[in-house]
């Protein structure tokens, strides 16, 4: 079987880095182009990062930058300043300098590269968002049509039954655009959405770190060094040196490596309100006593966990870069 086409949106940070090494590794998937969009770090900063982790991978996609701001009130009105550099380091990469890769961005941007790519595939493109949906939500303003042109889309965003990360009930990348969430939620296409219910539960410890590091394969090794300055952060909450692997357990159920083992598909709005549940994914999980049933009509498959350990699968699969 032919590998199936895939866009990736991102923000170019730390574990948007891993999930980039997932997918370069990934036969089951063509990644086709990148769009970047302001998050983690602006989507300049992201677009450049992403095409310079990949010539460690040795890739080249097309990457296009895309929106630099929220659709709506820009990042302030979350209460989030739009860049993480205390999560993700100055440069969104920890404290890892990437050697300068030769390439640069595309001159169009992430929502017309989206479109463009769309049209080309026919039906058959999937999408990996794993920052703001801010180039989704515009993609769908400029082409309505875009829903019948897309496979499946899966996005790492939201916080169904745990607390957020930003606010107590609010994910970032929902967060930094509650207004695109809702739009991209709700448009007639099949959803995956990979909250923080299953991606904290699935973190990478220093022993893996070290894997990486000693691996002598230029982007493992510069994955183990980025690390470091995740591992800090992450420990504020973990209580130990680990990291959440938010953005490569996306991948890894986007390109269908990892498989859930509880993913109800349910009703999901997202709170655009001004209040203090501003970002709020609620997931109508009112059936989790009987075993999470289907909701009739619902699209968005909400997943809370998986069959079995997801590092030891990330790093059998880095170490092959």
């Amino acid at each position: 079987m032919s590998p199936a086409p895939l866009y990736v949106d991102c923000d170019t940070g730390i574990d948007d880095a891993l999930a980039l090494g997932w997918l370069a590794a990934s036969p089951e998937v063509e990644v086709v182009g990148v769009g970047t969009v302001s998050g983690n770090v602006s989507a300049a900063q992201g677009a450049r990062n992403t095409i310079d982790v990949l010539a460690l991978a040795g890739r080249s996609w097309p990457v296009a930058v895309g929106a630099a701001e929220p659709s709506e009130g820009g990042f302030t009105r979350s209460g989030f300043d739009g860049g993480a550099t205390h999560v993700h380091g100055p440069s969104g990469l920890g404290g890892f300098s990437a050697p300068l890769a030769a390439a640069s961005p595309l001159d169009v941007d992430a929502a017309e590269l989206l479109i463009s790519l769309a049209r080309e595939h026919g039906g058959a493109l999937r999408i990996l968002a794993v920052g703001p949906l801010t180039n989704l939500a515009e993609a769908l303003r400029r082409e309505p049509a875009l829903p019948s042109l897309i496979a499946e889309v899966t996005i790492m965003g939201g916080a169904a039954l745990v607390p957020g990360n930003i606010s107590p009930v609010t994910e970032a990348n929902i967060g930094n655009d509650p207004e695109a969430a809702q739009a991209v939620l709700s448009a007639p296409w099949p959803v995956t959405l990979v909250p923080l219910d299953v991606t904290l539960a699935h973190p990478l410890d220093e022993a893996g770190r070290h894997r990486l590091l000693d691996s002598g394969r230029p982007l493992a090794t510069a994955l183990g060094e980025m690390l470091d300055f995740y591992f800090d952060f992450n420990s504020t909450f973990y209580g130990e040196r680990r990291s959440a692997l938010h953005d490569p357990l996306a991948a890894a159920i986007a390109t269908g490596t990892v498989r859930p083992s509880v993913a109800p598909r349910v009703h999901v709005e997202v709170d655009t309100t001004d209040g203090p549940g501003r970002g709020q994914t609620i997931c109508d999980l009112r059936g989790r006593f009987l075993g999470h049933p289907d909701q009739p009509g619902a699209h968005v498959r909400v997943v809370l966990e998986l069959g079995s350990d997801f590092a030891p699968v990330l790093l059998d699969r880095l170490l092959e870069v």
